[in-house]
């Protein structure tokens, strides 16, 4: 394995990764904005208020988008990963 298909490999890696944590990330930031945004107007300080919502959200996401990720890692590694430790 020369650098080259080593450096290529890692990107797809890394591009995968990102694919994958965006619908979570996404909705934890929008969740962290709204709590944020009602504990502003309402000034409720309370630090479950603002654990509780996100984790529901994310827990949420993760499992309608479990699909989704499986097959992206499964396309990932079936594509780019096995081909490389067969040799081809």
């Amino acid at each position: 394995m020369n650098e080259f298909v080593f450096y290529d490999t890692l990107r797809q890696g890394l591009w995968v990764s990102v694919i994958i944590s965006a619908p979570i990330l996404g909705v934890a930031l929008l969740a962290g904005i709204l709590v944020g945004l009602f504990q502003a107007l309402t000034s409720i300080q309370e630090l479950t208020l603002t654990f509780v919502p996100k984790m529901v959200a994310i827990v949420a996401v993760f499992w309608a988008t479990m699909g989704f990720m499986t097959e992206t890692l499964r396309t990932f590694f079936i594509d780019g990963i096995v081909p490389l430790i067969v040799g081809g």
